[in-house]
């Protein structure tokens, strides 16, 4: 009689794991990142770059990445060590700061290291309520590096219509996220966004780049093995997916009614007009504190101007507003030396967007709404009563 197959134990699986492919490539991979980290050993220079008024963490050259390489791998061919970096950028092991694209430039562009947390060798397997609280979660934070690009817009979208019924609870989770995420100094906070961004990078590309997690043999594996659980980035399960559709029996999907489309509508709607309030306030801020310097004396313009920059304009700036190209580059070279009406050209700019944008919404607001209907039931009652008194006398 034949024997049934025996279930290999925890010890097995992690030696397999181990063994396969791509493990054996990541460890390597993470070999050479480690001692390109190792200053003791001659690694590749990290600083802090200053930018103009704002300075830049934990950066790398493209070049000097090359040029370690080519020294410490006994490369000659510039281009083979270009390759060699590509392929591990492809993986998310260095990252532009940038740029949504994971390839090495052979110049100053700058890279930065991902941290070991998000390495592939973790096996990371994130889930699309992981992506959909990520992006949520860029959504909220008032920075202009933080920004959805496009195509992570229409995800955003097509997220929010997937997970239509459980929308609230990846808020939520997003909040929660951004209210930890504040609390940390600001030089880590801006290093930890980007590696979130390059760990997303390689998970969810750009269109049109290759996905390296595409044909990964550990998902051809775990095909045979349904009770292999998915790693969540934020510890957050898919409560909707049992982890073995053979043991569990599958649950009738409710269809999507109107009143569920009606919900969602309400909750976007809510949402959205919380940001524009949110923006709205950022800009009356900027106006008002360029109004004060102004008159400022002589003596306390400077370091007014500076504050201003900081608070408003900088990069990573907590109440970034928005400026069109021409305005930003005007004042970025008015602050040079500062004055009084060094951010004249900014403001004009933001009170126009305040006129057609932030005027016109408060007059679509409905509390705006309700002070008219109660001004007009007092104007028609005033009248009634003025009515009553020429009729009774």
């Amino acid at each position: 009689m034949a024997q049934a197959p025996t279930e290999p134990s925890n010890t097995e699986a992690a030696d397999l794991e181990e063994s396969s492919p791509n493990m054996i490539v990541y460890r390597k991979i993470e070999d050479i990142i480690t001692r390109m980290q190792d200053d003791k050993t001659g690694g590749v220079p990290i600083r802090t770059v200053k930018s103009f008024l704002s300075k830049i963490p934990s950066v790398v050259t493209g070049a000097d990445i090359v040029q370690w390489l080519m020294k410490n791998l006994n490369i000659e061919d510039p281009g083979e060590a270009i390759h060699l970096g590509s392929l591990i950028a492809a993986q998310g092991y260095v990252f532009p700061i940038s740029d949504h694209v994971l390839t090495l430039k052979d110049d100053g562009t700058f890279y930065r290291f991902q941290a070991p947390y998000f390495w592939p060798s973790n096996c990371w397997e994130p889930e699309n309520t992981d992506y959909a609280i990520y992006l949520c979660k860029r959504t909220m934070q008032n920075k202009a590096r933080l920004e959805l690009a496009d195509y992570e817009a229409e995800n955003l979208a097509r997220l929010q219509r997937a997970f239509a019924r459980k929308w609230e609870f990846i808020f939520m989770q997003a909040e929660a996220q951004v209210k930890i995420d504040r609390k940390k100094d600001k030089t880590e906070r801006k290093i930890l966004d980007s590696q979130e961004r390059a760990f997303w990078d390689v998970h969810r590309p750009v269109p049109g780049c290759v996905n390296t997690t595409e044909m990964d043999i550990r998902k051809c594996r775990r095909m045979k093995n349904p009770q292999k659980v998915k790693k969540s980035v934020y510890g957050v399960t898919e409560e909707s997916q049992p982890q073995s559709p053979v043991h569990v029996p599958s649950q009738p999907v409710r269809k999507t009614t109107k009143e569920d489309f009606r919900k969602q509508i309400t909750f976007l709607n809510v949402q959205i007009e919380r940001h524009c309030l949110k923006m709205s306030k950022v800009a009356e801020r900027f106006w008002l504190a360029v109004q004060d310097l102004k008159k400022q004396p002589l003596q306390d313009v400077t370091t007014r101007v500076e504050e201003i920059w900081q608070e408003f304009l900088a990069p990573g700036a907590q109440s970034a507003i928005n400026l069109d190209s021409h305005s930003y580059e005007k004042t970025s070279q008015n602050v040079k030396d500062p004055g009084r009406y060094t951010y004249e050209d900014a403001q004009e700019h933001i009170y126009k967007l305040m006129k057609s944008d932030s005027y016109a919404r408060f007059l679509r607001s409905n509390a705006y709404q309700d002070l008219l209907l109660v001004k007009k039931k007092g104007k028609s009652l005033a009248s009634k009563r003025l009515t009553g008194l020429m009729q009774s006398s």
